[in-house]
């Protein structure tokens, strides 16, 4: 009977280390690594978009002009014109 209470409390000991050696970890983790992370995922975004910023900046447009591109894919009828077609009503 006392094997038994005595293997309680160490199991039940155990219980509480695991779940400190997880609450540490996670205290550890959010505190130390992840903000590395977060601004280190933020650099790299912002370098993305400096680097598509000089791209736009390198087509040697200049300020105000105006150029149309056209695209050539997509097409409204690719059937050969059939007519025009003509709503009508019945008269009596």
């Amino acid at each position: 009977m006392q094997l038994g209470i005595i293997l309680y409390y160490v199991n039940f000991i155990r219980t509480l280390f695991v779940i400190a050696i997880i609450y540490f970890a996670i205290r550890v983790f959010s505190r130390y690594i992840l903000p590395h992370m977060i601004q280190k995922g933020i650099k790299n975004m912002q370098q993305k978009m400096h680097e598509q910023y000089r791209e736009k900046q390198r087509t040697g447009r200049s300020e105000g002009e105006v150029t149309i591109e056209k695209n050539n894919t997509s097409r409204k009828n690719d059937q050969p014109d059939e007519g025009e077609y003509i709503d009508f009503e019945e008269v009596d």
